[in-house]
């Protein structure tokens, strides 16, 4: 639970840190626009100037309607001045336009005295964020009229203009922090459904292996009562059997533990000892199995002692699941053992002459409750816990498990463990 308040916290600041550095860029973002707009105006007045300096079509026009001097043409003086707005309005769009400037505005022509003179027909409010321009003209107009002539440029929420710029920015920003908090509470909601499987899972097993504890223990009494009266010939017989029901509560405690180490919990205690005597006596009992069913066990224990940390009963474990894989998956089962010292480790080889495994399920075989299929049929009985259990213990023990297999030609799984000097 601690941990699953961790990855939420961690979620959280994640998103909002990454929303705080998408709110600081799209801020200089928004102040670069600014400083861009200010430099392109600055250019508009220059060729605006230049274009009302000298007396034109335009500046005349423009001129006659000031003074309301109609002598020149046969409209009336409201009529002038609309026109003289027309045109000064179209010469200033067209120079915002040039510059890629595409933001309404509106104009005013006045002198410093503040007396109007021209004003724009779509005069527009200016709110909190309009900005104005004022551009002092030169020439014609002020020797016309005889006094300093001013011309201002209004623009109104040049914020929206400048979001609406960075549209490209702010939308694709916005659209990947979505698509990473879905991603992520996908990932969040997938995981915790696992966790909740496997915690289903592993009390299934619980419960199953406890109910399989009762029928072991009453066979293993049955074969103790059947000892005490048996004959010289009946005893081998009862001996495999009591091996048999010892191996089956290993394997019962086994799985029981299998789901401890899968929820992380520490049952494994490591402790030096020499484990040559206990694997010798593995492979004694082995051979004692494979013989019975008529088949050949070899095997080679190089060296005098094997020293290392091990929990012996969960080692043994692991090396019995090896063995009884190459028994299992033989029709006329050959296999050895090797086991021998390379350098700082101790290595043990399971070589078989079984139908061996393809490259792609050869690493697929340490996943829990994965079987490997001849099309859609389990031809070998087993639940997939076996190499799941054997990987887990070796990474308890700080070594590592590897299998190498040609298909129809054999198997051979190989695992070391670091051995203490």
């Amino acid at each position: 639970m601690k941990k699953r308040y961790i990855y939420i916290g961690l979620f959280l600041v994640s998103i909002v840190g990454l929303t705080i550095v998408q709110y600081k860029y799209l801020r200089i973002g928004l102040s670069l626009a600014k400083v861009q707009f200010g430099t392109k105006i600055e250019k508009v007045a220059e060729v605006v100037k230049e274009g009302l300096r000298e007396q034109n079509r335009l500046t005349f026009l423009m001129g006659s309607a000031m003074e309301e001097d109609t002598s020149f043409f046969r409209v009336s003086v409201d009529s002038l001045e609309k026109v003289s707005n027309m045109f000064l309005e179209d010469f200033i769009r067209e120079q915002l336009k040039y510059q890629e400037i595409d933001s309404e505005f509106s104009y005013t022509l006045f002198s410093k005295d503040s007396v109007y003179i021209i004003n724009s027909s779509n005069e527009l409010e200016l709110g909190e964020s309009a900005v104005s321009y004022p551009i002092e003209l030169e020439g014609y107009f002020p020797e016309l009229l005889g006094k300093p002539i001013v011309l201002e440029l209004k623009f109104e929420n040049l914020h929206q203009y400048f979001l609406a710029k960075l549209n490209g920015l702010t939308f694709p920003s916005i659209l990947f922090l979505i698509g990473i908090c879905v991603t992520i509470f996908w990932v969040l909601r997938t995981y915790y459904w696992q966790s909740s499987v496997i915690t289903t899972t592993n009390e299934f097993i619980n419960n199953l292996t406890h109910e399989l504890k009762t029928p072991v223990f009453s066979i293993g009494l049955a074969t103790k009562i059947l000892d005490e009266t048996a004959t010289e010939k009946q005893k081998p017989v009862l001996g495999i059997i009591r091996q048999q029901v010892n191996r089956l509560s290993g394997h019962i405690e086994k799985v029981l533990e299998l789901a401890s180490l899968e929820s992380g919990k520490s049952v494994i205690t490591l402790t030096k000892v020499d484990f040559k005597p206990y694997l010798e006596t593995l492979c004694s009992e082995f051979k004692t199995l494979v013989a019975i069913e008529n088949g050949s066990f070899t095997y080679d224990l190089e060296g005098k002692e094997y020293i290392i940390n091990a929990e012996v009963f969960h080692l043994e474990n692991a090396i019995n699941n090896i063995l009884d894989n190459a028994k299992k998956y033989s029709s006329e089962p050959e296999i050895s053992l090797n086991a021998y010292q390379d350098g700082n480790r101790l290595v043990i080889e399971v070589t078989d002459n079984g139908i061996g495994i393809s490259k792609d399920d050869a690493h697929r075989v340490f996943r829990k409750f994965y079987r490997v299929t001849n099309g859609d049929l389990h031809n070998v009985k087993g639940y997939g816990l076996g190499l799941s259990y054997v990987k887990k213990v070796m990474k308890k023990h700080g070594g590592e498990v590897q299998i190498a297999s040609k298909e129809m030609k054999g198997t051979k799984v190989s695992i070391t463990i670091p051995m203490l000097k």
